[in-house]
């Protein structure tokens, strides 16, 4: 097997892939939200809130490949458990069914989430002079931002 050699060194590659760990299991347990709430959304706004979630899990289905796909570039195995992303996530399960409204809410204070996390691994990523990751996570950035936006201006 060839060692992996792509101008990052062993220990940026896995402060990097840390980060992005988090940014994965924030990720993913914000699709299982999305899919959930696409699932369960009842009221008014039913469909265009049914059909919102739709897009949101399935952008969310490819940012987790990407970002997990990042990780195991920097030759760093992904986590891919409930167990591993409820360890690793900052964004916590619901229990039960919320409102229409609460669901905006929750999706809300989730792609917020993800904007920090993804803050805190674009730092790592610049210090490390790694563009691949830094251009990752700053475009995930950037669709939580707008997502988060579009979220609060339902209320």
């Amino acid at each position: 097997m060839s060692t992996i050699d792509i101008g990052i060194k062993e220990q940026d590659r896995i402060k990097i892939a840390e980060g992005l760990k988090h940014l994965l299991a924030d990720s993913y347990t914000l699709y299982l939200q999305s899919h959930n709430f696409h699932w369960n959304v009842t009221g008014p706004q039913f469909r265009e809130l049914h059909l919102m979630f739709e897009e949101h899990y399935t952008e969310l289905a490819t940012a987790v490949d990407d970002v997990a796909e990042r990780i195991r570039t920097l030759d760093v195995p992904a986590p891919g458990t409930y167990k591993s992303f409820a360890e690793l996530s900052s964004i916590k399960e619901i229990e039960g069914v919320p409102s229409a409204k609460d669901m905006v809410e929750i999706l809300t204070q989730g792609h917020q989430q993800i904007v920090k996390t993804c803050r805190e691994v674009l730092i790592v990523a610049q210090k490390a002079d790694d563009e691949s990751t830094a251009s990752l996570v700053s475009d995930r950035m950037r669709i939580h931002e707008k997502t988060a936006w579009m979220l609060r201006a339902l209320k």
